[in-house]
């Protein structure tokens, strides 16, 4: 039976026009004392030493394009989203370069959806289980996490590997860390002396390493990158590790980080997200924007599709 596709007048820049309920994460469960004990933390700054000949940072970027009702003979119509996302590296040698873009578009509906072809290119069908806004969400930012996997990969070993975001899925990698940008759960709270560390932290300094779990486990540590210092977090980065790998190689990447990560912060002048995200990241998101197309001519190209 064909389907037939209904493009939401709705912008999907306003989100979904209904709604559904709010995940909620577990407690953390902090173990603060495996680099040092939490009475004897203090900012730590590591002795500098030679770059690694190549350095890697990946991200990847997402947009909806639109929502969309999925109509197929006497069922029910479903909600679905059309949307695009891309990802890439920017490779630091003795130049940096932007290698590895790749561009996909989806369908995402419940059920098994058809592809959906038009003039700004061909929408592959991803069927999820679910329903709802949050399970097409996630399905979306599950495709662009793997497709950031296969970027990632593709572009082959070197000295440190910097995943823009969360380290999930893809602790695998070898040294490879995730950094995270926002602070929706400070995860040293908890902790005494930990939080006064973080806060004491310098640029070029790190707090010792900790690891911790929700629904997975991993190493962490915060350090703080150069800029204006409005309050006690400004600059703030959390970085995350795999678990599995040996204390003596996660804390070679923590002063690996802290070392290095500070001279790619951006500037207040140049990105509003001074200075966490990084310029060789801040680089790549436009050019992966770029990628996606015009959003404007992508819509209207639904619609037409649409009928």
């Amino acid at each position: 039976m064909p389907q037939k596709i209904a493009i939401e007048t709705w912008d999907p820049e306003y989100g979904a026009p209904f709604s559904g309920s709010a995940e909620t994460g577990a407690e953390p469960e902090i173990e603060a004392g495996i680099e040092r004990p939490p009475a004897d933390w203090q900012p730590i700054r590591p002795e500098p030493g030679p770059p690694p000949s190549r350095l890697v940072f990946v991200d990847g970027v997402r947009r909806t394009e639109a929502h969309a009702w999925i109509e197929e003979g006497a069922q029910p119509p479903r909600q679905g989203i059309l949307a695009s996302y891309a990802a890439g590296a920017t490779v630091v040698e003795e130049r940096a370069r932007i290698a590895g873009i790749e561009v996909r578009r989806c369908l995402f509906a419940p059920g098994n959806p058809q592809p959906f072809r038009t003039r700004a290119g061909e929408y592959h069908p991803r069927g999820i289980a679910g329903d709802g806004p949050e399970a097409l969400s996630s399905a979306l930012q599950e495709d662009l996490g793997a497709l950031e996997i296969e970027v990632a990969a593709r572009v082959g070993a070197a000295g440190l590997i910097v995943v823009d975001g969360p380290l999930y899925g893809r602790a695998h990698l070898p040294r490879t860390v995730g950094l995270v940008k926002t602070h929706r759960v400070r995860y040293l709270d908890g902790v005494a002396g930990a939080g006064e560390t973080v806060a004491a932290l310098e640029p070029g300094e790190r707090t010792p390493v900790f690891r911790f779990r929700t629904s997975w486990t991993r190493h962490s540590w915060y350090l703080r990158l150069p800029g204006p210092r409005t309050h006690s977090w400004s600059g703030i980065v959390r970085m995350e590790s795999a678990a599995n790998a040996p204390l003596n190689d996660t804390v070679t990447l923590a002063d690996l980080t802290a070392a290095l990560l500070p001279r790619f912060a951006s500037t207040p002048h140049k990105d509003p997200r001074a200075p966490q995200n990084l310029f060789p990241v801040a680089g790549l998101e436009r050019e992966l924007r770029h990628r996606l197309g015009d959003p404007a001519y992508v819509r209207r190209a639904l619609r037409v599709a649409a009928g």
